[in-house]
């Protein structure tokens, strides 16, 4: 099992219903799980963008007397991490990144929390034989996700025998739904990234309800799909930007592509015809 301080906190809040604000707090504590247990109320308010009273609250509904009987569980279960402790070792002196290395660290620290949760590949390959199993393969984004699908899809119709990139909101999404259920699909891929369109969170309860298995890379494992998804794996985006960066669901899909021609046997003879037939045609430069 993952016993990482990110997966410990996620156990901490598996089973409470939290309101928007409180998810808001989760996901902002799981970030950052490894400073939490040294952070007061006010830091951690202003690092999740609420109120000090939300966060005293917050304690409350997880069943604490409030928040600093919160920190003292924290600090009893997870002990300080090296990753802080390096920070705390560094030069008096040392220069200040800059906003544009502060969004390039703020990324690394992203898909080293990535790494922790891969720690256990279980979901991962679990949402890779989910994904190679359905035929046809429907893949949701939409909005600032849309990329994501398509990148995706690209890749997986080298390996897979019928992927359909489903990037378009409107009356026509729950068409292309059914169209892909009548073909025999058991599975959906959906990215969903902030902010999250009320599209993508209807279209995936209609998928489910249509008998689709939902598996989700979402920013947060308190995302609002989190609910309308049978398999939700997390990977963080930046937000030290104007615009959000999604290097970690871009790489949390790489890696879902790699569960996936696990459970595709003749993956590799089709990445084989492929390279053949772009050589013959002299697809790409040398």
């Amino acid at each position: 099992m993952n016993d990482t301080p990110g997966a410990r906190l996620q156990a901490l809040f598996e089973g409470h219903r939290l309101t928007p604000t409180q998810r808001r707090i989760a996901h902002w504590m799981v970030r950052r799980a490894a400073d939490v247990p040294f952070l007061s109320s006010v830091e951690l308010a202003e690092l999740a963008g609420v109120s000090q009273p939300s966060v005293t609250r917050f304690a409350v509904a997880l069943g604490f007397d409030g928040y600093p009987a919160l920190r003292r569980h924290l600090r009893e279960v997870a002990p300080a991490e090296p990753a802080r402790a390096a920070r705390e070792d560094a030069p008096a002196g040392a220069a200040a990144a800059n906003e544009y290395q502060q969004a390039v660290h703020a990324e690394i620290e992203n898909l080293r929390h990535l790494a922790e949760l891969l720690a256990d590949p279980a979901p991962a390959e679990r949402a890779g034989r989910l994904l190679a199993a359905s035929r046809p393969l429907p893949v949701l984004g939409l909005r600032a996700a849309a990329a994501q699908a398509r990148g995706f899809a690209y890749f997986a119709a080298k390996v897979h025998p019928d992927v359909r990139v489903l990037d378009e909101g409107g009356s026509m999404l729950t068409d292309r739904i059914d169209a892909a259920v009548r073909a025999g699909a058991t599975a959906l891929l959906c990215f969903a990234l902030p902010r999250h369109p009320r599209e993508v969170v209807d279209a995936l309860e209609y998928a489910r309800a249509a008998g689709l298995t939902v598996v989700t890379v979402a920013d947060s494992a308190f995302a609002p799909v989190a609910r309308h998804s049978d398999l939700l794996l997390p990977a963080a985006v930046g937000t030290a930007l104007a615009f959000d960066t999604a290097c970690g669901p871009m790489l949390l899909g790489r890696v879902l592509l790699e569960a996936m021609c696990d459970g595709l046997p003749d993956a590799q003879a089709r990445l084989e015809e492929f390279d053949a037939r772009a050589a013959a045609r002299g697809l790409f430069v040398e």
